[in-house]
């Protein structure tokens, strides 16, 4: 176990799942207030959901999908409700575990939405607490332990404020959002006696910026609707597009992207297929510092007083299909006062 999670911490840097600090989802277009505060009250009623992600699923000694070997494991729950016409509230909740290292954050949210054009333009903020910890006796060590001062605490951990904002753009058939969830900054250890800034970079949390574009094209009236949509994560704020010549970047996460198309049939079944990647996955040169991360499936079912459940999954193409099963989602949602089969007029991202 402890091999496997030294071979884990070694590669996340060079894929693109978690080489970025905040938890990703296949599912994410049922998720959007773990991304964005403006979603807050937006679909007019009070709504929440819970995604449980495992990602790379067999990972570990034997290929046992029953032990935890390191890989990266998500809890995620959101509820948000309208309080008033043009104010939204929220709360989510994202648990995240990685090897030796885990994050949990709980977050409030407050949008005001106002009309503009055809559509809704709403504006969010949210703040909250995150947790950060750690438990360095999983590890094994190349060199002494003392000799690193990162090691010093068997067992850190540390709260810290997070506070976000986002704007998000909805009509009955497209939207746009824009947001930074976690705007500051914060160390994750302090600097020890003789350790300087200036010649040392320690860990920290850093700003992940997040745009997301989607549409609904009726087939066959509302019996078959086509919806693509894009989701693009930049950590650092687009670090590695401004990156000059040799320059060290500050950031090691690419901007990456995961592109979706899906269809509803009968407002019912929601089929879904996705490609997820890094625009330096393209690049033409031979020191690219990332490749194409997953293509996913993901299916979810509405069922008629409001209940909702999906499932997806994904298949690394990044070489580490030979080494997992795969990574796999379980969603469940709930709108309440809400009966999806009877809407004189859907709107499809709400």
């Amino acid at each position: 176990m402890i091999k496997q999670i030294l071979i884990l911490l070694f590669l996340l840097p060079s894929f693109f799942g978690f080489s970025q600090q905040e938890a990703q989802f296949t599912q994410y277009m049922f998720n959007t207030l773990i991304y964005n505060p403006a979603y807050a009250g937006s679909k007019d009623h009070l709504s929440m959901v819970a995604i449980y992600r495992d990602q790379w699923l067999g990972w570990g000694e034997n290929g046992s999908s029953l032990s935890y070997d390191g890989r990266p494991v998500t809890q995620s729950f959101s509820i948000h409700t309208p309080l008033q016409k043009r104010v939204g509230i929220g709360l989510s909740i994202v648990n995240d575990k990685t090897g030796a290292r885990g994050m949990t954050s709980v977050e409030a949210s407050y949008a005001y939405r106002i009309n503009f054009g055809v559509g809704t333009l709403s504006l969010g903020i949210q703040a909250g607490v995150m947790n950060w910890r750690a438990d360095w006796e999983q590890l094994n060590f190349r060199d002494p332990r003392p000799n690193d001062s990162a090691f010093n605490d068997q067992d850190p951990g540390i709260f810290i404020p997070s506070f976000g904002a986002g704007i998000y753009y909805y009509t009955d058939r497209f939207y746009a959002g824009l947001s930074i969830p976690h705007l500051a900054n914060f160390n994750l250890r302090k600097l020890e006696a003789g350790e300087t800034d200036e010649f040392l970079k320690i860990a920290e949390t850093t700003q992940h910026l997040y745009l997301t574009l989607g549409t609904a094209i009726p087939i066959s009236d509302d019996d078959l609707v086509f919806k693509p949509s894009i989701l693009i994560k930049s950590v650092g704020l687009f670090s590695d597009f401004f990156a000059q010549g040799n320059i060290v970047k500050s950031k090691g996460a690419p901007t990456a992207f995961d592109i979706d198309l899906s269809l509803l049939f009968y407002r019912t079944f929601w089929l879904g297929a996705s490609f997820n990647s890094a625009f330096t996955a393209f690049s033409q040169s031979n020191t690219a510092a990332s490749s194409h991360a997953s293509v996913d499936a993901w299916l979810t079912v509405y069922f008629e007083k409001g209940l909702r459940i999906g499932f997806a999954y994904d298949y690394p193409i990044n070489g580490f299909g030979q080494y997992v099963i795969g990574s796999f989602e379980l969603m469940a949602g709930y709108e309440f006062g809400f009966e999806y089969g009877k809407m004189e007029t859907p709107r499809y991202f709400r």
